[in-house]
């Protein structure tokens, strides 16, 4: 029997909440959609009539496909080129979901999305059900078909290495445009001490071009090492210009994933997103992410809406 309106209305409704959760468990807006895509065909399949608790079967439907969705990925990601890190969101993007409180917030971080790649599939999605969306210890139990005491049991280990590579600190938007604007100043100004000054002494710098565009295949590390790489980056030169078609790139502040960054835009498109993670010391980490797979959602709604004057780019 095709599925009633009353029915297709239900899934629509909880899609939102589907994808968010998708997207923290893997890191890739195009892969949470796929799967709940899914999960509606699966939702299309089945008698909804016998389904007591709707939300708690997509969920469940959902949470297993990501799994298995995780599983696969790890095999993937020893043969990815360079560095993999997570697709960044743009501030506005309703896949970084629900935001109402600290938790939730840090849970879609760019630096805990990075940190989450530590997790095994069954932590990771404990951590994510738990901190993001706040189900309790009993439904995420019967999510994963667990008991409580082990539900409880994968929070404690999935927070205590979560825990161990955090050092963000939360800030308003008018502070992640100031921290980017004393950032780009810094490193268009040609003086590496500008940028060391900005940076905590054990900075790390991370860049992830998927094979398609040049970046290093390990982090720079280190205050000196990290201000003479970005130094370097900011840098204009020809070859540079021909990478980029000829085109002046434009640099606009904003935030992605809660945190300060710099979007590079050219010609319309976004070329890069450049995340800061932020402590009470500094700048933490400079995460890039250039790969043009994990740019394509950042580039439509870029297109969608107004972000007004681009900041100044000397030299280009």
């Amino acid at each position: 029997m095709p599925p009633t309106t009353t029915d297709v209305e239900r899934f629509e409704a909880a899609r939102p909440r589907l994808e968010a959760i998708a997207y923290r468990m893997l890191g890739s807006s195009a892969e949470a959609e796929d799967l709940v895509q899914e999960t509606y065909l699966r939702w299309q399949a089945a008698d909804v009539g016998r389904i007591e608790v709707p939300d708690a079967w997509l969920t469940k439907v959902l949470t297993n496909l990501c799994l298995n969705q995780l599983a696969s990925a790890r095999v993937r990601r020893e043969a990815y080129v360079g560095q993999w890190l997570p697709e960044p969101l743009l501030e506005g993007d309703p896949m970084l979901g629900p935001a109402g409180t600290a938790e939730q917030r840090e849970s879609v971080s760019y630096a805990v999305l990075t940190l989450l790649e530590r997790l095994t599939p069954n932590e990771r999605a404990v951590y994510v059900l738990k901190e993001a969306f706040a189900y309790g210890h009993r439904e995420i139990a019967e999510i994963l078909d667990i008991n409580e005491a082990t539900s409880q049991q994968i929070l404690s280990r999935a927070r205590k290495r979560v825990a161990g590579g955090k050092a963000r600190t939360e800030v308003d938007e008018a502070a992640a445009r100031r921290i980017v604007e004393e950032f780009l100043a810094a490193a268009t100004s040609g003086r590496t001490e500008s940028l060391v000054r900005l940076l905590t002494s054990d900075a790390v710098a991370v860049g992830d071009g998927g094979g398609k565009v040049p970046a290093k295949a390990t982090p720079f590390e280190g205050a000196l090492a990290v201000a003479k790489f970005l130094r370097g980056l900011f840098k204009p030169a020809e070859s540079k210009r021909r990478m980029l078609g000829g085109a002046a790139p434009e640099v606009y502040a904003t935030t992605a994933n809660g945190s300060p960054a710099l979007v590079i835009v050219v010609e319309g498109r976004v070329f890069g997103i450049m995340c800061l993670e932020y402590g009470e010391e500094g700048i933490v980490a400079v995460r890039s992410q250039v790969n043009p797979d994990k740019l394509d959602r950042a580039t439509a709604l870029w297109a969608s809406t107004g972000r007004g004057e681009p900041l100044v780019l000397a030299g280009w």
